[in-house]
């Protein structure tokens, strides 16, 4: 009967096992001393060779005739170990075995003198997957054991066990294996099986598997009906699109070439490859670049591999840091709802629309990625704004130094003018003017007759700007801002009021918490910055406390009316 790779190449002994030198080499020294603790506690994520260990551990310690602190899979009790014929080594799956009863079973037999070996070993399989009342259960016995007693615990959810089993146990935490030393690895068991294995195989492989010896092994088992193994036979048994048609789909998005990008996605999903899979790899692919970008002389040890280095530096000189972390928020925001979504290949198209044209999606990475582009149009000097608004744009194209409209200006302390200035004898009012002006208009026409030719920039509001005209901008203010304030600011925008008092943007808000979290010069330049850009002429945003509103105390006529108070 054919039996798994992973299974069939099982580590027998401590010096089988690949990339856990530091256990492996704690492990013989303490069997060679003798100095073993009651309970281990191995962790690490799958297929990194806990449970191998387990299964060694036992058998080292029971074994007659140790070499090296590793068992001599020779003996009698190390052969009938290896079989499953020994009553006294019980392996426990805690998935299905998690409950308070199989515990207090467990303590029952766990008292008794092994029959057969030196030593009773327990090892208890994804041990976070017992209940708390099987923990609180395992707690005694699990500190205070018999001498024969040995308990080995394993696990992948650290996190998920109490600190009051971690306290009690001799912790050994699991690496992922490096692609170097799995794909070796891999090599020698192709060449064992008669398996024709390309190196670059193994190294992709050995990618794929990201650290887990189980993964590669069973990957590879998949693959062993080809008669020669290469990476084109990987990439068509696994159902990945490869390195070419990724580097094909990314050439798409960073050009914007949306039509091309969404006719080969779906030619590789006719093909059979799975959506979030050409998603999965597309994202590898552009964090690659990013690593390149940030880290160039560690590249070769952060990168998953596959791509030649002269590639990525050139994609990543092309593209900012924030373009490719929010390429790959989005992306990876795409594969969290893909796991729920009723059709998968329209959540993939989706994604690949967005990146492709930013413009699309109103997402937060998608805003993301739009700042992104035109910080770098900025510094590139390729970006050219457009005018602040048509309005503004029209108005400054009709409008005649002489016929000016009639503004307010503020008082001019250094100018000497008096708190209720008259009007001129000379000056004779417009044609359209009331007999009898108003304080408002007394003060426009002193202040034109004295200083005609000395404009002052520190009036309140423009000449012909849209202020003038009354109109609320508050809501394309704050809308825009969304886009330039931080996440946690943008969030707080509805809770805040505000308009335009000549050149200022006033801004009310709740005192005490949002009024602290929006007096920050950041903030307040930010606003002013949008506001400028929306009203045509230079605005300073500032922030004010509402006023809140005092309610009149109600008097006894009206209280009488409610047959419930009584006036004593």
């Amino acid at each position: 009967m054919y039996q798994a790779l992973y299974r069939k190449w099982r580590p027998q002994t401590f010096d089988d096992v690949i990339g856990q030198q530091h256990i492996t080499d704690s492990l013989r020294n303490q069997i060679i001393s003798g100095h073993l603790s009651h309970a281990y506690l191995f962790t690490g994520i799958r297929g990194t060779g806990k449970t191998s260990c387990a299964r060694i551990l036992a058998k080292a310690v029971n074994c007659e005739h140790p070499v090296n602190g590793n068992p001599c899979c020779e003996c009698p009790s190390c052969r009938a170990i290896a079989e499953g014929g020994v009553m006294d080594i019980v392996e426990l799956d805690a998935a299905s075995n998690n409950g308070v009863d199989n515990v207090r079973a467990l303590r029952e037999e766990a008292v008794f003198s092994p029959a057969m070996v030196k030593k009773r070993v327990y090892i208890i399989d994804e041990v976070h997957m017992l209940s708390t009342s099987a923990f609180n259960a395992l707690l005694k016995i699990l500190e205070e054991p018999p001498e024969h007693l040995l308990f080995i615990l394993a696990t992948t959810e650290l996190q998920k066990v109490p600190a009051t089993i971690l306290s009690r146990c001799q912790r050994h935490t699991f690496r992922r294996i490096s692609t170097e030393d799995l794909s070796a690895y891999l090599l020698k068991i192709a060449e064992r099986e008669n398996l024709s294995l390309s190196p670059d195989a193994a190294s992709l492989l050995a990618g794929l598997a990201e650290g887990g010896v189980r993964d590669a092994l069973s990957m590879l088992d998949q693959c062993s009906s080809f008669g020669k193994i290469g990476v084109d036979e990987i990439y068509s048994s696994v159902g990945l699109a490869g390195n070419r048609r990724t580097l094909e789909l990314f050439d798409c998005i960073s050009e914007h070439r949306t039509s091309d990008a969404v006719a080969l996605f779906h030619r590789l999903w006719m093909e059979g490859k799975d959506p979030s899979s050409l998603l999965k790899e597309l994202s590898r692919l552009v964090r690659d670049i990013l690593m390149m970008k940030l880290a160039p002389n560690h590249a070769s040890e952060l990168v998953y591999g596959g791509y030649e280095k002269r590639m990525l530096e050139a994609y990543a000189s092309r593209f900012s840091a924030r373009q490719l972390a929010g390429t790959m928020e989005t992306i990876q925001a795409s594969l969290g709802r893909m796991k729920d979504a009723l059709d998968p290949k329209m959540s993939a198209e989706l994604c690949i629309i967005s990146l492709c044209d930013e413009i699309a999606g109103d997402t937060l990475e998608g805003l993301r990625l739009k700042v992104a582009s035109l910080e770098e149009a900025l510094r590139s000097g390729s970006f050219s704004p457009a005018p602040a608004s048509a309005a503004a744009s029209a108005e400054s194209e009709h409008q005649t130094p002489a016929e000016p409209e009639t503004v307010a200006v503020r008082e001019l302390p250094d100018a000497g003018m008096p708190a209720e200035p008259e009007v001129p004898a000379a000056a004779e009012p417009e044609p359209d003017a009331s007999p009898e002006p108003s304080v408002h208009e007394e003060r426009a026409e002193h202040s034109e007759a004295e200083a005609p030719s000395q404009p002052d920039s520190r009036t309140d509001a423009a000449p012909d700007s849209p202020a003038s005209a009354g109109k609320d901008f508050w809501p394309d203010i704050s809308q825009q801002a969304r886009s330039v304030l931080p996440r946690d600011m943008a969030a707080l925008l509805p809770m805040a009021v505000g308009h335009v008092e000549g050149s200022t943007l006033v801004v009310e808000v709740e005192p005490g918490f949002y009024f602290t979290r929006f007096n920050r010069p950041e903030i307040m330049d930010s606003l002013s910055q949008v506001a400028s850009e929306i009203l045509g002429f230079s605005v300073n945003a500032k922030v004010r406390e509402k006023k809140k509103e005092v309610k009149e105390p109600r008097s006894l006529d009206e209280l009488r009316q409610y047959k419930e108070v009584r006036f004593v």
